[in-house]
């Protein structure tokens, strides 16, 4: 997924480096929680200077988002190749293993949850991932209407809330997400073409 351009203030990062970075974050995340991670602790779990993060990101946040960016275009690609109710079906069963069981999911429901109380974490989040993820969504959605593949009851951005909602809602409630709850959705608002 394309990521909005972001300033770096330091110089061009070393790779290994940066990866080492972004798995730490992940990983206490996963272990310690939003409110309990530090730069430091990323740091030093990263082995590398708190300096050098700082260089190369202003904070935590920016950290995860880039992390969310990075694991959600390897993981959790949009359907761009003819979309189709099965493929938006597994697109959604995709999702659902993602916030639900992957380590990674747990930094985009982090995100959310601090962009509640956080209004810069807020924008953010929108400029970053929310806003160029839910375009790629609503692109997948118009492109199976155009090639006659699904019509929709609602309109595309609505139809998005209402199929990622639910899943959403049940992952932070930390509820298992049930197969026929995807396909009922699938179903009741998708039909296919």
């Amino acid at each position: 997924m394309p990521a909005s351009p972001r300033t770096r203030s330091g110089p061009r990062r070393d790779e290994a480096a940066r990866l080492a970075v972004l798995h730490a974050a992940d990983d206490l995340l996963a272990e310690q929680g939003f409110g309990a991670l530090t730069v430091e602790a990323i740091a030093r779990r990263a082995g590398v200077a708190k300096q050098t993060i700082y260089r190369w990101w202003p904070s935590k946040v920016d950290i995860l988002l880039d992390t969310l960016i990075e694991d959600s275009t390897k993981k959790l690609p949009v359907p761009t190749e003819h979309p189709t109710a099965d493929s938006i079906r597994g697109y959604l069963r995709g999702f659902a293993r993602f916030v639900g069981e992957d380590p990674a999911g747990a930094v985009l429901l982090a995100l959310l949850a601090e962009a509640q109380h956080d209004p810069a974490t807020a924008a953010r989040f929108h400029e970053r991932y929310l806003d160029p993820r839910r375009a790629q969504e609503r692109d997948m959605l118009t492109a199976g209407v155009q090639a006659g593949e699904i019509s929709l009851r609602l309109d595309p951005d609505t139809t998005i809330d209402a199929l990622l909602g639910p899943i959403v809602y049940r992952a932070l409630r930390g509820a298992s997400i049930p197969v026929d709850l995807l396909d009922t959705l699938t179903d009741d608002l998708l039909d296919s073409g």
